[in-house]
């Protein structure tokens, strides 16, 4: 059973009684906090579309890497503390702000009062797909209580080399934590579905961050998507990395990535023939995003 008493709701299974204000790992409570809501422009196309996803931010992660570029929220716990029906009030007015979803960013902390908020804002009226944007170091337990609840899923996958996840995130174990976890999340909600518009609406998709001077990392991450999911799996690689944080410090992580760098990517997922998904123009607008079938 998954409880906060002894929490036990991601892989680190803290066992604190978190109703009693006690933290573990991810520094959360009981009670919800979020950072921020807002309508997003800049995530993948499908996903983001003309109108925008409707982001909530939640504070505190059951990660800690060095390099998070939100790392406030995520490791400082900036934000503010609210109810489960001030939280369903906000997927309300999000969609009537007519965003294309609800994207739930770094949700994993609070996925039991989440669902309760969800359910609420059902019974009101809430229909746009539900997106749950996760490092992917998640519970397989924790994931089967959100089938039915989540539309669209939008793991990580950061590492291939668990050292990396030691050094970089400070977590065991994490390369198969993430797959069994997106694994279950195929399981639940399948491979991509669009609607008319090309927005996704139901799916799976797998993001993956390129890191300087890992250029390995990021091409095994590549072929275990490439050998292990469905074709038809989206996947979004990232060429956004800046030295933020404490990744400032460390010699490997402080700097961008190289055009030589990035072309390496692009001409492995060529190899592999990866058909499906985006990848981010390297440059000054990390921001936009290109069809991964449009490469050169």
């Amino acid at each position: 059973m998954i409880t906060f008493e002894k929490c036990n709701i991601c892989p680190h299974e803290c066992n604190i009684n978190r109703k009693q204000g006690k933290t573990g790992r991810c520094k959360a409570t009981d009670k919800l906090r979020i950072a921020l809501y807002s309508i997003h422009q800049f995530e993948e196309p499908c996903i983001s579309g003309e109108n925008g996803s409707g982001t909530v931010f939640f504070s505190n992660c059951n990660l800690n890497c060095i390099y998070c570029q939100n790392y406030e929220i995520s490791q400082q716990g900036k934000g503010k503390e609210i109810t489960v029906q001030e939280l369903a009030e906000i997927f309300l007015k999000q969609q009537q702000r007519k965003v294309e979803n609800i994207n739930l960013v770094t949700p994993t902390s609070y996925v039991l009062p989440i669902i309760e908020a969800i359910k609420i804002a059902k019974q009101r009226g809430l229909t746009i797909p539900i997106v749950y944007n996760t490092n992917a170091y998640e519970k397989i337990e924790t994931l089967k209580l959100l089938e039915g609840y989540i539309d669209i899923y939008l793991p990580d996958l950061k590492y291939a080399r668990n050292q990396l996840g030691i050094e970089y995130s400070n977590v065991n174990n994490y390369f198969e934590v993430a797959t069994n976890a997106i694994k279950e999340m195929l399981r639940q909600v399948g491979t991509p579905q669009l609607n008319q518009k090309g927005i996704m609406k139901k799916g799976v998709m797998v993001r993956h961050l390129v890191l300087p001077n890992h250029i390995e990392n990021s091409k095994k991450v590549l072929h275990w998507i490439k050998k292990n999911l469905p074709n038809e799996t989206f996947v979004s690689v990232m060429a956004q990395y800046f030295p933020t944080y404490k990744a400032k410090d460390v010699e490997k992580l402080n700097r961008k990535l190289t055009k030589q760098e990035w072309d390496e990517i692009e001409k492995y997922i060529e190899e592999l023939e990866i058909e499906n998904g985006f990848v981010q123009e390297l440059g000054e607008h990390e921001e936009e995003y290109v069809p991964i079938w449009e490469l050169d």
